[in-house]
Order: structure tokens, then sequence, then C-alpha cells
């Protein structure tokens, strides 16, 4: 028999690499038919089945009784449905209870609402996404009803009030900033007008469980009394008055780019730049966060893992060799510019600080 004579191995097919449109996507459930090609995508809609992340996709060939039978479903990434029909990236946001009518004319490609009859043709946006827009806009405004910051505070289902430790104020001047990126650089922190008492006060954190943020520190506060505040005011910088809010120039914010912040007085801010100073000397190459924070934060994250997410949102410290305790906490949605507000008595004397990270409606 001749060599020519043998058969050929035929080459394998091809596997055609997925675009990854949405990191972190999750499962959908397909039918067969349209995974293999042999129908178009015709159905798409999402339920509280606690299987991925809900959505559930038939072809226009798909019977009754096709689907209803198991055998004719499969799980993938949905990452692999907008590789077969890209359209379905503009509804991927929409809530569970979503029922949508694919279609395809000489007007382009875009789904129906069944319930409701509207076209979808633009991308539906991110609800985290939206909701941290809303909440940019609402922050730093001069003031709020007292309603708002009790609330903050109030347990229910998704808020928490949490203490978390005391902090040092041996001189009673008050200073607000991210302690990772700015706390001892007196150009970035800001130095607040009114002071308080020179001693030692509890930092009580709201820990609110959004539906679509997570577990996120919607406020902080300074308590430094027992009384019942009447009124809010903001907390103005120091050598201005509330009166000079929104004068240009004016800023009663801090800025927060490490995604931490913190309540802290002039003296420890001082003390804790000459720590972290010498400690870079000490570890050159090393970062402090990745190489010192991290782990202290981790070790706060194991004791209290019910109010934090892994890897620690908070931490109760004291500087190392010296008397001084911080309190650092995660900022709400992170990185930002955010304002402190003084919580005053019928007398105007300030029973705490507080400042407010995110509105709960919007999340």
């Amino acid at each position: 028999m001749s060599l020519f004579n043998k058969k050929k191995k035929q080459p394998e097919p091809e596997k055609k690499e997925i675009k990854q449109y949405i990191s972190g996507a999750g499962g959908s459930v397909v039918t067969k038919s349209l995974l293999e090609g042999r129908s178009k995508l015709k159905w798409l809609f999402r339920e509280d089945s606690g299987l991925g992340n809900g959505w559930v996709a038939f072809g226009d060939s798909d019977s009754q009784e096709y689907v209803n039978n198991a055998e004719n479903l499969t799980v993938v990434d949905f990452n692999t449905l907008a590789n077969i029909e890209p359209t379905v990236l503009n509804v991927f946001y929409m809530p569970v209870g979503a029922d949508l009518e694919f279609r395809s004319d000489e007007s382009g490609k875009y789904f129906i609402d069944t319930k409701t009859g509207q076209e979808i043709r633009e991308p539906v946006p991110n609800p985290i996404q939206e909701a941290f827009m809303k909440n940019r806009k609402f922050l730093n405004q001069e003031s709020y009803p007292v309603t708002f910051f009790r609330q903050l505070f109030q347990k229910d289902k998704k808020m928490e009030p949490f203490l978390v430790g005391e902090a040092d104020f041996p001189s009673g001047e008050v200073v607000l900033a991210d302690p990772l990126a700015y706390l001892g650089q007196e150009k970035y922190e800001t130095h607040l007008e009114r002071r308080i008492p020179v001693g030692s006060y509890p930092v009580e954190l709201s820990i609110f469980r959004s539906s679509i943020a997570g577990l996120r520190i919607a406020a902080a506060r300074l308590k430094l009394g027992d009384k019942e505040p009447v009124t809010y005011e903001i907390a103005m910088p120091k050598g201005k008055a509330k009166e000079d809010f929104g004068s240009p120039g004016i800023f009663t914010f801090f800025g927060v780019d490490a995604g931490m912040a913190c309540f802290a007085d002039v003296v420890t801010s001082q003390k804790y730049h000459h720590f972290v100073t010498e400690w870079y000397k000490a570890n050159p190459g090393k970062n402090i966060y990745d190489d010192y924070f991290a782990g202290l934060l981790q070790k706060s994250f194991e004791e209290h893992p019910e109010v934090q997410r892994s890897g620690g949102d908070f931490l109760c410290w004291q500087i190392p060799e010296k008397e001084y305790h911080l309190v650092l906490f995660a900022s709400g949605m992170g990185d930002g510019i955010y304002s402190g507000y003084w919580g005053l008595d019928a007398d105007g004397e300030a029973v705490e600080l507080v400042i407010p990270f995110l509105n709960p409606e919007f999340f």
C-alpha cells in the first residue's frame, strides 16, 4: 500500500476567541440552539434564580417544549452571549424582572421591553455609576436637614452604627484628611476653624449594606458629647466663617485619593507625618499601605468581618512609640472630596462632627 493512500489527518477546527466586554459579568443561561448557531437571539429576560447574573436567553426557533427540557439549556459567561449578539451589552445593567424581545430591522438592532413597549436602543447605565454621579452632586452642600444626619446612624435593616475606637486630640485643633495620601501635609489637609476640648473621643461609623454597591461606610462621626444635635452647619476651614461659604477660593472639603479618611488632631497629624517619613527611610522601595497598613487592616477585618469588606475598612491605630491614636476608615464609594459638618446643641455647642460619604437613598 502506497504512503499516498494513507488517510490524511483532518486539522482541528480553530477555537474562536471570546472577546471580554465586561469583567466579572457572571454566568447566563442560554439555549444550546442559540449557542450552536441553530437559532438567533429572540427573547432575553432576567430572573432572581440565584444562578449567575440571572440573564436567560432563548432563540427564535426555540419552542416551549424545547426550553422545558433542561438538557437544551447551558450556562455560559455573559461575554459569550455578547459575542453571539453584542446588542445585549446595552441591557446588561437592567434589573431583575426585565423581559425583553430582540429585534433587528432596517433601523438597526434593539430591544423591546415587553411590559412597557419601550424601545431600548442605547446602553442602560450602570446603576452604581448612576448612583455615584447623583451622590457626587449631593455632597458638600452648605447644609442638610437634621433628619438626614440622624438617619445615617439609626440602626435598621440596611444601616448599622459601629463604634471603632477613640481618637486623641491633644491640642483640640481638628484636621480632616486622607491618612494614606495627605495627613501630615498641611498644604493638602483641611484644618477646621472650630476647636474642640482637649481629650479623646469615640469614632462611630455608619455601616451601610447597599443592594447595588455592597457593604460601604456611609458616614463617620466624632462623638464629642451626649447631647442631641438640633442643627448642623458645615465645618469651615481655619480662618474662615460660615458666612464665607461659597466665596471664591474658599474650600470646605478635603480630598481623598487613597480611599481612606480620618479625624485627626494637628499634633497627631505632625507625629504621623514624622512616623511615615522615618518608615520610608527604614524601608526603601516599599509602600506604606502594601507593606504596613494592609496587614493591620486585614487583622481588623478578621476581628470584625460582619461590618467591613475583605481586606479591612477601618483601623484603630496607635502611632508607634507615641501615645496618640488615630482611627482610619474607608470613604464610602472611595476617592473624591468630602466635607465635615458640626452637630450643634440648643446652646450652639458642638456635640459631634460628621463626615457624610453617601446618601443611602441613591444606593
